[in-house]
């Protein structure tokens, strides 16, 4: 469980939110980035673009694969991480930090309670 922070909701996209109140922050999870493998780009939507739950809200580009980022809930974008521009590798290396995607203004709340928690993430990727 060490790369999987207790605090985040995950999906079976791979994805995590962490949740602040009606905001959050969305990023790969760890074996999303170690299946990947070196991140070269990301491409990131505009700010105040808005996601329905499960829809395609970013590309990942590394050596061995082109993935899709899936937005875990309905929203709205109000920050990008522009640092990810010049630095797509803090995805790797910090994947639940440095290495976020984006920030959301969460449209419906309720939407959080399909999302796993670490234990059944955990679960989850052991018998993917």
């Amino acid at each position: 469980m060490s790369h999987i922070p207790a605090d985040l909701k995950y999906t079976r996209e791979h994805e995590w939110l962490r949740i602040e109140g009606d905001e959050a922050v969305v990023g790969i999870t760890y074996h999303a980035q170690d299946q990947l493998g070196e991140v070269v780009f990301v491409d990131l939507p505009r700010v105040g673009e808005s996601f329905e739950r499960d829809s395609e809200f970013a590309t990942i580009e590394s050596v061995k694969a082109v993935s899709e980022g899936y937005m875990p809930v309905s929203a709205t974008v109000i920050a990008i991480n522009q640092d990810l521009e010049g630095n797509p590798e803090q995805v790797n290396d910090d994947p639940y930090g440095n290495g976020w995607l984006v920030r959301i203004k969460i449209e419906n709340t309720s939407e959080i309670n399909a999302l796993l928690d670490a234990a059944a993430y955990q679960k989850f990727i052991t018998e993917e």
